[in-house]
């Protein structure tokens, strides 16, 4: 008698690591397996990683997280798929790996600027977003005109999540909220459109789109050669899977119409969901993630990249820390917040208003330790959330209650913090990993184990806890984050001549 199918396998593929979680039915958390991926910056502004690797990372975290689970693979029930969003990951011709850019690269700004400039309203007028650096049409128009050898080259234009699926089946595809949350399709209709790709300059380029699909729709399964490589059952159904910023809310129960997402993870996310989606070119993106539903999104490379980039520069100098995250939340913890503390701008991969942003802290004194920096680079990142979340109520999609996952929502200090400086109650989901949770509520509801998302989340999502604003905390914030934007307004000047300096050259 075949085992029963008690279990769903969700994988994430960040900016940074690859996850293989493993849940029971009800979404709780049984395994999980992480690995670090290797970041390359050939030059300034690029940022960088191997497609083969991507694979090669997730084979271990699977075969890890089926080790540590105990399990029979075949009583997994089938696989969803996450990953960042935007960047560019393209195979060859041949379906051989060609290139991997991530969502935090920058070597498109300028194209992006003029681009913005010369069509920027047609293409939001289509696809309810005007073009940034990092975003996938740009990038790739990028290589169009610089790289035009490896523009030859291309057959498949893929996302993280989406090498995944590739090597666990042998199928290209992608789903709608990736390609919808790149600028790629038209809304509402969530569908290629070749207006839109002339528009990019990428008329040429209709062949390198994959297979569209729902998220929850099974897209093929597990191949004999994936199962021998990671562990899995061969014909595991798998499923297209999310954009991981939608999959994260999901995860954490808030993807549903009028809920609201802040997600702390490499990317400073703010999304306010409806059946809907709002048609005003101050917000960043819209992205479909199934029939009448739209996540609408201000993002930017502005949060825990923040602290990851601290930590590896500056806590580990160099030095094996057995936690250094826990010692980052030692000294924030042991820091008194005061009205004279530095100011952090969260800026290290630039900002959502000018690839010419920059990170730094202004208002050292003396008497300031780590600790104080630290506090700094926390309140830094939440208030340019608060800045997003600003832009959101602008157009009419604020927020009076918040749900917070990511990287950050772990943090003993930074939930409290958001709660203090958005003046709302923000609540934190009991799964950790909530990015590899939605991705296996889509593989769930691809198989029939739940009818739709709303069933999924009302079964497999739990809160832990809900922090509450501080009336005295929520003035100190409003009095530094009034200093704070000064603060960015008054460095433009700088940072535009730092972004137009030339190196120096040799006598």
């Amino acid at each position: 008698m075949a085992n029963p199918q008690r279990y769903l396998l969700g994988l994430d593929a960040g900016n940074t690591v690859i996850k293989a979680v493993l849940f029971d039915l009800a979404g709780r958390q049984i395994a999980a397996h992480g690995l670090d991926g290797a970041t390359h910056k050939p030059a300034a502004g690029m940022v960088e990683r191997s497609v083969g690797e991507l694979w090669n990372n997730a084979q271990i975290a699977i075969a890890r997280c089926i080790e540590t689970a105990g399990i029979d693979p075949t009583e997994i029930a089938a696989i969803g798929t996450a990953g960042h969003g935007n960047g560019l990951y393209l195979l060859d011709r041949a379906n051989q790996p060609l290139l991997g850019i991530q969502s935090l690269d920058s070597r498109a700004a300028a194209l992006a600027a003029a681009t913005d400039e010369a069509v920027g309203a047609a293409l939001h007028a289509i696809c309810l977003q005007r073009p940034w650096p990092s975003q996938t049409p740009m990038l790739l128009a990028w290589l169009k005109q610089n790289r035009p050898e490896i523009y030859a080259q291309a057959g498949t234009l893929l996302y993280a999540k989406d090498v995944l699926t590739w090597h666990l089946t042998g199928t290209l595809a992608t789903d709608i909220s990736d390609m919808s949350g790149a600028g790629l399709l038209r809304l509402p209709e969530a569908e290629y459109d070749d207006e839109l790709l002339r528009l990019y300059g990428l008329e040429d380029a209709r062949h390198l789109l994959p297979a569209l699909h729902q998220p929850s729709a099974i897209v093929g399964t597990v191949t004999t050669h994936a199962a021998a490589a990671t562990g899995l059952a061969a014909g595991t159904p798998v499923v297209a899977g999310l954009f991981d910023v939608v999959a994260s809310a999901m995860g954490s129960g808030a993807a549903l119409p009028g809920s609201a997402s802040v997600v702390a993870g490499s990317w400073s996310i703010n999304q306010v969901f409806s059946e809907t989606p709002v048609q005003d070119d101050r917000v960043f993106m819209v992205a479909a993630y199934g029939p009448s539903r739209y996540a609408n999104m201000e993002n930017s490379a502005t949060s825990a990249a923040n602290l990851e980039w601290y930590v590896r520069t500056l806590i580990e100098r160099g030095h094996h820390h057995d936690d250094p995250f826990g010692v980052v939340n030692a000294l924030v913890g042991e820091t008194t917040p005061s009205s004279d503390d530095p100011l952090f701008q969260p800026f290290i991969y630039g900002g959502r208003l000018g690839a010419h942003y920059r990170g730094g802290f202004f208002g050292l004194a003396g008497w300031h330790g780590e600790g104080h920096m630290l506090r700094a680079l926390f309140e830094g990142v939440m208030f340019e959330h608060r800045r997003h979340i600003g832009v959101l109520a602008d157009a009419g999609v604020g927020l009076s209650q918040a749900v917070l996952s990511g990287g950050g929502a772990r943090s003993p200090h930074w939930p409290q913090m958001f709660a203090d400086g958005l003046g709302v109650p923000v609540t934190v989901a009991e799964a950790r990993e909530t990015g590899a949770l939605g991705a296996a509520m889509m593989a769930a509801i691809g198989v029939g184990i739940y009818p739709d998302e709303i069933a999924a989340a009302a079964e497999m999502t739990r809160p832990v806890k809900t922090y509450q604003p501080q009336s005295r905390m929520r003035r100190h914030y409003d009095r530094r984050y009034d200093a704070w934007t000064a603060l960015n307004a008054a460095s433009q000047t700088a940072w535009r001549a730092l972004a137009a300096a030339e190196p120096p050259h040799a006598d």
